[in-house]
């Protein structure tokens, strides 16, 4: 049991991330919700949420029957799969899903009260806010790391761990309840997108531009769905969304450290697998660490603001940088200061993408005050703008994950650059490490993007209880802070994908390997020399396999991968586009029909609005999320591993650059909106707002619907193969 000690801290480390969590729930709670008018309101939105959320899980719950049946049929029946897999890919949705509903619980919670305290000061409203997004972002890791260690520890009493195989076998299976994870993240996602993206079109469009009343107006019948919509998509969808990237990165490097230490012994074996988790542990308490230090002045504007949250995530990241070495010593890993190294590349790079992203949607800076500018030209030179920001925002991203694919490959294999099996196996294991170095301080980074629709929520409540217009303003300073965090968040998420999804590359090899041994097959090494399959190393099998940029097979899956991010978006922005349509025939109908609404006279009906949402939302989810997980299994059954592999590769080269330019774009455009409402280029109820409210309708389902799934659609394409390898195998 010695050797289990280190997976006993990361335990006791997701107990600690859970209690905190708990304390932060209690605080909230205890604050006041503020008056009757604003406690009805929170209650309708809570309500509503709560309603959606019940009949999502439902639809999801069917197709994780349907899925888990499947993969029994494949363990039970065919013997293609580990026993494990069905058990595995349950408890990681459902600890996904538990994830969202907590933070979407809290945050409806939240927003009166986050209301309430920014009526008495910034400050106030500021920490009751953060303080409720750190509640989703420690349960995400808790609950995450909880899964892990849990699951090792119930693998550990089936499986000798002291033998090399044993633990190849184990983290591999812990490997498909990413697959758990990431279904039921995409669902949460794109349905939540869905509906949070036609209720904000249809509130915008019909009562902004044609009406000309502020956001959020209670004479507006889509403004409760709207604020339903930001619990459902921009917290639940969120929450399950980067409980599987900081999952899935653990997971595929716990994995490749298995594989890449498997002819250093059982021990060292060992301790490249705990390592990923260890670090994950130790960010764990300094995201707390860091939660403490947020508070700002008063008087404090966008970029004070901006300097209270990097303070605390700044701080976070670097303390992890130093218990990175640390551990990485007291673990004594062979070459660990290069491994360190890894983490800290991964570290840097998502403080880079982080600040990048910041530049490019912060109105504080130039790229969005440009392109609210242009709205003194009208919607269309808007969208022109926008654009065009999106597309040149990729550059310093995509260069960045570039420089931090190499060095981390290089600083864990020793700079050898000879490419043979071993140096392979280490480099890559050194790009996992960096993806966990990058997600290490989830539980701090997620509380600032979990903030933003707490905050943005709150801003609503003051609007319909007619607050003094004092708290508005301020709630608005901290939803265009929101704005700017969950742009970053966004893009710490991406860039993470980036990371993990070639760590699951090399996974995936792995998991063929794995395959290769169950059905007992043989192959031809680099070597010329006939081996086991289960023994073969990564050259070994991509030369089986001819995986060649010359084989028409692995181009013809990369060409496959390559459009499945644009026909994915494709989907979930025509599935956006025809539930606004609903939406916006609503709203029009019910200022047409129900006589008084404008004048404040009559109550509008919200629940309608609400209803259409809800199941526009559940009909558009599902196709598109099927599509995710059919074609990865289609193209493994019809073209092999080659192919699967070039669907991977072409999925997350143009997965990663095109959810970039839409997270950016879309935060852009909402941000360049916030300026001129701020008083700029005429202010409320200008043209330079109405092209912009445009802008930001376009932008809507770019930011929180089609661009956040895409980190998704790569992950869960990569854990379907690994799933169904093989099957694949067992084929051809």
């Amino acid at each position: 049991m010695a050797n289990l000690i280190p997976i006993w801290g990361v335990l006791a480390a997701s107990v600690v991330a859970l209690l905190f969590a708990f304390i932060f729930y209690r605080q909230m709670m205890k604050e006041d919700e503020g008056t009757p008018t604003m406690k009805q309101i929170a209650k309708y939105v809570r309500n509503g949420a709560m309603a959606y959320l019940k009949q999502q899980y439902k639809v999801v719950a069917i197709v994780f029957a349907v899925l888990a049946i499947f993969f029994a049929i494949l363990a039970y029946g065919f013997h293609v799969q580990n026993p494990w897999v069905p058990f595995a890919f349950l408890t990681g949705g459902l600890f996904s899903g538990l994830a969202g509903f907590i933070g979407m619980k809290t945050a409806t919670y939240a927003s009166g009260r986050t209301a309430n305290a920014a009526s008495k000061s910034l400050n106030k409203g500021l920490k009751v806010a953060f303080r409720s997004g750190a509640v989703m972002g420690l349960t995400v890791v808790g609950l995450g790391l909880l899964d892990i260690a849990v699951w090792f520890l119930i693998l550990s009493c089936f499986y000798d761990i002291n033998t090399p195989q044993a633990l190849v076998t184990v983290t591999t299976t812990m490997l498909t309840f990413g697959m758990g994870a990431s279904t039921q993240a995409l669902f949460a996602r794109v349905g939540g997108g869905i509906y949070t993206k036609a209720a904000d079109v249809g509130a915008d469009l019909v009562g902004k531009v044609e009406n000309d009343i502020p956001e959020d107006d209670p004479r507006n019948p889509a403004t409760i769905a709207d604020n339903v919509g930001d619990n459902v998509g921009d917290v639940a969808g969120m929450g399950a969304d980067l409980y599987e990237s900081y999952c899935g990165a653990i997971l595929a490097t716990a994995a490749l450290g298995a594989s890449a230490y498997f002819q250093s012994g059982a021990e060292l074996q060992l301790k490249a697998i705990v390592a990923p988790m260890l670090i994950a542990a130790v960010g764990i308490i300094l995201s707390i660490i860091g939660i403490f230090t947020v508070r700002t002045k008063e008087d404090a504007g966008m970029k004070e603001l901006l300097k209270s949250l990097s303070l605390g995530t700044n701080f976070s990241s670097v303390l992890i940088a130093g218990a990175t070495f640390l551990i990485m010593y007291l673990l004594n890993i062979d070459n660990w200061i290069g491994i360190s190294c890894s983490v800290i590349v991964g570290l840097v790079a998502g403080v880079i993408i982080g600040q990048a992203t910041e530049y490019y949607t912060s109105h504080s800076y130039r790229p969005t005050q440009k392109l609210a500018e242009s709205a003194a030209t009208g919607p269309a030179t808007v969208i022109i703008s926008g654009v065009g920001l999106g597309m040149l925002s990729t550059a310093i991203p995509v260069i960045t994950i570039a420089v931090a694919i190499i060095l981390s490959f290089l600083c864990a294999n020793g700079f050898d650059f000879s490419m043979s099996a071993e140096a392979l196996s280490m480099g890559l294991y050194g790009i996992g490490i960096a993806a966990v170095g990058m997600l290490s301080t989830l539980g701090i980074t997620l509380a600032t993007d979990a903030y933003g629709p707490i905050a943005d929520n709150a801003g609503g409540n003051a609007q319909m209880s007619e607050l003094d217009p004092v708290v508005r303003e301020r709630t608005d300073i901290l939803d265009a802070l929101g704005n700017t965090t969950a742009a970053t968040g966004k893009g710490f998420a991406i860039g993470s994908a980036a990371l993990t999804g070639l760590a699951l590359l090399a996974s995936y090899i792995e998991e063929i390997k794995i395959g290769l041994g169950h059905v007992g097959r043989t192959i031809t090494n680099v070597s010329g020399e006939i081996i086991d399959g289960a023994q073969a190393t990564i050259p070994d099998i991509i030369a089986y396999y001819n995986v060649d940029l010359m084989n028409p097979v692995v181009l013809t899956g990369a060409f496959i991968g390559a459009m499945m991010s644009f026909l994915f978006c494709g989907l979930t922005m025509n599935a956006v586009g025809r539930a606004a349509q609903k939406m916006v025939a609503e709203v029009r109908r019910q200022f047409r029909e129900i006589k008084g609404i404008l004048e404040g006279k009559a109550t509008p009906d919200y629940s309608r609005c609400v209803e259409i949402s809800t199941k526009a939302a559940q009909k558009e989810m599902v196709f598109p999320s099927l599509v995710a997980i059919i074609v990865p299994i289609i193209v493994g059954l019809v073209l092999g591993v080659a192919g699967v592999m070039g669907l991977l590769i072409g999925g997350l080269a143009s997965g990663f650059v095109l959810a970039i330019f839409m997270a950016n774009s879309g935060g852009a455009w909402d941000n360049a909106k916030k300026y001129v409402e701020e008083g700029h280029l005429g202010g409320n109820s200008s043209e330079a707002h109405k092209a912009t409210v445009v802008g930001d309708t376009v932008g809507d389902p770019f930011k929180d619907t089609s661009g956040p799934s895409l980190n998704i659609l790569i992950k869960l394409m990569s854990m379907v193969s690994i799933v169904m390898a093989g099957l694949t195998v067992m084929l051809h």
